[in-house]
């Protein structure tokens, strides 16, 4: 399952999901990771919580970040939940180019039965690349 979150920045997009991670930690059976591109919200977490800061890893676009997320998924079988919090400052690419990446997102969720939420800035649903619209619908809870 994969969920993109989106808002405007400083609309809460990061306590969304520092809220849904926290909140979904104490009922997980398996592992939740957070991964963020800077240490600001390290301490919103739980300690149970893997915390990632992606700064550290030099990661300089889709396709390395893909493998990123791939490295994590296959040192941890336990692994159930991935947050990714400013996922333009990870990435470093427009967003309307990363289609294929998304769709890579998709398919990895399905295959590894991890759920992933990515938070996304932009102003609503319309302002979305077409492609990333299908991922805000809240049809699963969490």
């Amino acid at each position: 399952m994969l969920r993109v979150i989106y808002g405007n920045k400083g609309s809460g997009k990061t306590k969304q999901l520092l809220d849904l991670a926290n909140s979904v930690q104490s009922t997980s059976k398996g592992s939740v990771v957070f991964i963020d591109s800077d240490k600001d919200c390290m301490f919103g977490l739980s300690h149970c919580i893997r915390f990632v800061d992606a700064s550290e890893f030099h990661i300089d676009g889709p396709k390395m970040f893909a493998g990123f997320i791939a490295g994590i998924a296959a040192q941890d079988y336990d692994l159930e939940y991935i947050f990714i919090d400013s996922f333009s400052n990870i990435v470093r690419h427009p967003v309307e180019t990363l289609q294929g990446f998304f769709e890579y997102l998709d398919s990895f969720t399905e295959t590894s039965d991890v759920k992933l939420y990515v938070g996304i800035a932009a102003e609503s649903a319309a302002h979305l690349p077409e492609f990333l619209r299908k991922y805000t619908e809240e049809s699963e809870s969490v």
